[in-house]
């Protein structure tokens, strides 16, 4: 009689040992993934929505001012209710990815067709402030100089161009208008 060793004595410990190392890969790679995951951050969008009022925009306005005018100056109200027709919201809201969203309220009211009073002005940035807050996460480069040296003048005189110079006629083709070619002439 011949003795064969059951399989069952060596497949148990062999399971058991790939699910302890199945289990630890998992821990690893978990971990890896979170360590990634805090490395990268996906894009947010800048969110601005409604009516921005600068601290400037508001000090222009007067009371007694007719509706009109005050439009004029603060723009269309986002919310103007039928219930309170002599009082307009303006309001204003940016969403930054990782920050509270920022959010602002100016209101004026009319009594009849004239502006009575206004709510909301100490919170109001200026103008300036504003655009830092917006362009604070931005990093620009140094703006090209706008203006032509005397060196880049002179080349460009001796190349026999006029500011002043029409541009070249165009040909009047058959039955139709003129257009320069979209190509080089090709005959």
């Amino acid at each position: 009689m011949h003795f064969q060793p059951s399989r069952g004595r060596w497949l148990a410990p062999l399971l058991t040992a790939c699910a302890a190392v199945t289990l630890a890969a998992c821990g690893s790679v978990d971990s890896a993934s979170n360590r990634l995951a805090s490395m990268v951050t996906p894009y947010k969008v800048e969110v601005i929505q409604g009516n921005f009022i600068s601290s400037e925009q508001a000090g222009q306005l007067k009371p007694g001012m007719d509706r009109a005018q005050v439009r004029d100056i603060l723009g269309t109200p986002l919310m103007a209710s039928v219930f309170h027709e002599d009082r307009w919201d303006y309001v204003f809201t940016l969403r930054r990815g990782g920050t509270e969203p920022q959010q602002r309220r100016f209101t004026v009211f009319f009594k009849g067709n004239e502006l009575e009073r206004t709510d909301g002005l100490e919170g109001l940035p200026s103008e300036a402030e504003f655009v830092k807050a917006l362009a604070s996460k931005r990093k620009f480069g140094t703006a090209p100089p706008l203006e032509a040296t005397e060196k880049q003048l002179s080349e460009f005189k001796a190349t026999g161009k006029s500011a002043n110079q029409p541009p070249p006629p165009v040909a009047v083709e058959q039955g139709g208008l003129g257009y320069p070619p979209l190509e080089g002439s090709l005959r």
